[in-house]
């Protein structure tokens, strides 16, 4: 018999999880709450918000959810660990208090230098004076943006006093409470993602970050763009390093606090050199960009790795996590507005996997795009040039007016 997983949330990261745990024997059934249109071809969507917690939790409850998954930045901030393990509901998630710092990038700033975790030199504001006042005498290129980052943030990475006083004006405008300024690191962008129990960690994937919008790494600072896996530049002394320094840094410290971590967190760094690197940040769970790329490396049954977490077997049954022999290579496709038909999704191949935003589909059952990222594309092959060449050729066979992205992703 197999077991009923919901999963929270509503965009490409809960796709791909969706998808991996769709070809499962041992599942039987996928909810999502609450889903999107391309989720809904395979999955029950649920008509409940990420945040409302409690009637997630009657939902759960109603319908003998065996595993919880909430991937969702909404949902984990609202605590739904916490409600669900109160109410004996195997929830794989991390509480509130214990993720803080893998949600907000002022705590993470504080965390790291209090941990002596090397880091960007950073400053934070609350009152826009006092910022302005920094960005006279600062190094620049600088990166400014709101405390926790988003497709909605306003985030920039500006070369000179002129450029980041308009991003400054633009950032408090938008009513955002906290202003994280810090210096740029220009390098190799990566993220190690680890899976833990709260006291155990294991490396879970490793992958290269794109997050400027246009080739060169030029134009906007996003969330993500583009990604391959494994990330080759990235060295096993590197990885050791980061587990030991920052990874169970971060997990004793919580552990003193008694607010244990369970789920996965994603390091973010920049190589400084071949052998050396500086973390920036975190994420609470896989991003949206690299999600479906960083699933396919590992050769594991998610339901089953999940699930050990959730009720404290990992530690037993988890020496180390197998790798497939795949490699991927990810590409985000953006729209500069809502409701444009997409076509040419059915002719792609079987090794290209497509993973929605917040696509919606109209009344001829034709996707349209949601304004900004809209799809993710993820091809898996033998090589990383091999998977990168089909990629490209098969994202020429989809289109909707003034798509986007990038073209030098994994060169």
């Amino acid at each position: 018999m197999g077991k009923k997983i919901l999963i929270v949330g509503h965009s490409a990261k809960e796709h791909a999880i969706a998808l991996k745990l769709s070809k499962y024997d041992n599942v039987e059934k996928i909810y999502v709450a609450p889903g999107n249109s391309a989720m809904a071809e395979f999955c029950e969507c649920v008509d409940i918000r990420e945040d409302d917690i409690s009637k997630l939790l009657e939902f759960a409850l109603e319908n003998a959810i065996d595993l919880t998954i909430a991937a969702s930045k909404l949902a984990i901030k609202a605590d739904i660990a916490d409600l669900f393990q109160a109410n004996s509901q195997l929830i794989f998630a991390p509480t509130a208090t214990a993720s803080a710092f893998a949600v907000s990038r002022s705590i993470a700033k504080k965390l790291m230098y209090k941990l002596r975790i090397p880091t960007p030199r950073f400053a934070i504001f609350e009152k826009y004076q006092l910022a302005a006042d920094y960005l006279k005498n600062a190094s620049y290129p600088l990166l400014i943006g709101s405390d926790e980052f988003s497709d909605n943030s306003v985030q920039a990475v500006c070369s000179n006093v002129t450029m980041a006083k308009s991003c400054l004006d633009d950032l408090f405008l938008s009513d955002e409470k906290k202003a994280v300024l810090e210096e740029f690191v220009n390098g190799h962008s990566f993220t190690l993602y680890v899976i833990t129990d709260g006291y155990q960690a294991l490396p879970f994937g490793v992958c290269a970050d794109y997050k400027f919008l246009e080739n060169g790494d030029g134009g906007l600072f996003t969330e993500g763009v583009g990604a391959f896996v494994p990330d080759y530049k990235v060295s096993e002394s590197i990885i050791a390093s980061i587990m030991n320094d920052v990874v169970y840094n971060i997990l004793q410290a919580l552990e003193k606090r008694e607010t244990p971590y369970l789920g996965v967190i994603g390091v973010e760094c920049v190589l400084t050199s071949e052998d050396s690197y500086i973390t920036t940040g975190f994420a609470s769970f896989l991003k949206d960009h690299d999600a479906f790329a960083v699933l396919s490396g590992l050769d594991e049954n998610l339901l089953d790795l999940f699930e050990a977490c959730a009720v404290g077997s990992f530690a037993d049954d988890y020496i180390a996590l197998r790798a497939s022999d795949l490699s991927s290579v990810s590409i985000v496709l953006t729209s500069r507005q809502d409701g444009l038909t997409i076509e040419g999704l059915d002719s792609l191949d079987d090794n290209t996997f497509i993973t929605h935003f917040s696509t919606r589909k109209n009344q001829y059952l034709e996707f349209e795009t949601n304004k900004g990222r809209t799809l993710v594309l993820t091809q898996c092959a033998a090589t990383l040039s091999g998977a990168k060449r089909q990629l490209y050729e098969n994202v020429a066979g989809v289109s909707f007016k003034n798509i986007k992205y990038r073209t030098d992703i994994c060169n």
